[in-house]
């Protein structure tokens, strides 16, 4: 996929909110530990690395949940394979405030 600039600092913004919300409130970081956690996890890619994006195959829920139970959260903890309503509000809330914006 090719990425428009704007397209791509709005996904990775996006997908580094969802983390750190899920590393607070499922992984018992801080704020602070818990932003740093998404920096980590979502690295600003330049638009000439070859693999650009490919990290948002899957939502930040998916790689928080990977990064707190580890690869078998789906079997051992089957209530966390989808998203909360709380984790789906803050996505909402996110896109309402862009539409504000623009």
């Amino acid at each position: 996929m090719t990425w428009d600039e704007a397209e791509y600092l709005d996904c990775l913004q996006t997908e580094r909110r969802g983390y750190a919300w899920v590393m607070q409130h499922h992984g018992g970081l801080t704020p602070k530990e818990a932003g740093e956690a998404a920096l980590e996890r979502y690295p600003y890619e330049p638009a000439e690395a070859p693999y650009r994006g490919l990290i948002f195959h899957d939502e930040a829920w998916h790689w928080a949940m990977l990064a707190i139970h580890s690869d078998r959260y789906a079997a051992e903890h089957p209530e966390l394979v989808h998203p909360s309503p709380e984790y789906r509000a803050l996505e909402q809330r996110a896109g309402e405030q862009e539409g504000v914006e623009r």
